[in-house]
């Protein structure tokens, strides 16, 4: 993993205030009952609707958060799972998170790899359709070329290295081949938004999506850049610790 720098390591984005239990079970991809550790079983939103392979285990520890929004069908969300596949660490469960912390980390310039930008913009509509929208747009930048930046929330991992996809995604291809047409007219990035603490390597899922490794090589030949991002996930925060070692060798 990369050095962080002082301005990384100072960095963080906050979780609300979370309450403890265990993982009884999940069904119809968004539910998951818990037991809080009041003795309370309350069904939360799952927002993670993948198979979350190796993450999605039964007993485990769990933290969620709860909204006073009385229009909610179900008032907790399931944030976090606590995971052993290298000693205990915490991972996210709330896919929509990373693009929050992402556009906060962005807007603090905390990716030195990017270079300058004066602009962040998210969802923006691209592609040959218009039909696809692209997590950010970064434009200001020295040479005039607009940053097209995708993030991919990854927490399936094998030892040490993270993987994604989990599942075959033909949503995720189609960004890949998007992202390589834009080149070389404007740069393509691509982040992996590594949703735990325990990785050091990064490589494409080649077992759950073989399709998928081959366009993601076939996008790092033709420019598209590469960014696994390392962060740090507790009940308090996400701090980002840096770049994992990238693997695009079978």
């Amino acid at each position: 993993m990369s050095t962080s720098t002082s301005t990384t390591a100072a960095w963080s984005y906050p979780y609300p205030d979370l309450l403890p239990g265990r993982l009884l079970k999940r069904y119809k991809r968004f539910m998951a009952d818990i037991e809080l550790e009041t003795g309370e079983t309350i069904t939360a939103h799952c927002p993670n609707t993948g198979p979350m392979t190796g993450v999605c285990q039964v007993g485990n520890r769990v933290m969620v958060s709860r909204s006073n929004n009385p229009k909610r069908k179900l008032a907790y969300t399931w944030e976090l799972i606590e995971v052993h596949d290298n000693g205990p660490v915490w991972a996210g469960v709330n896919t929509a998170l990373p693009n929050r912390v992402m556009r906060s980390a962005l807007e603090s310039h905390l990716f030195p790899e990017l270079g300058p930008y004066t602009t962040v913009k998210p969802e923006v509509p691209y592609g040959t359709d218009k039909k696809s929208r692209i997590d950010f747009l970064l434009t200001g930048t020295p040479d005039d070329r607009p940053i097209y930046l995708e993030v991919k929330n990854t927490t399936w991992v094998q030892g040490r290295r993270a993987l994604f996809p989990d599942t075959v995604t033909t949503r995720g291809q189609k960004h890949l081949r998007e992202l390589t047409a834009l080149i070389p007219a404007a740069r393509a990035v691509m982040v992996y938004f590594i949703n735990r603490g325990d990785c050091n390597t990064f490589s494409p899922g080649d077992g759950s999506d073989p399709l998928y490794g081959e366009l993601l090589r076939k996008a790092v030949k033709k420019g598209v850049e590469v960014l696994p991002c390392c962060f740090e996930v507790t009940p308090n925060s996400i701090q980002y610790t840096g770049l994992a070692e990238l693997r695009l060798n079978h």
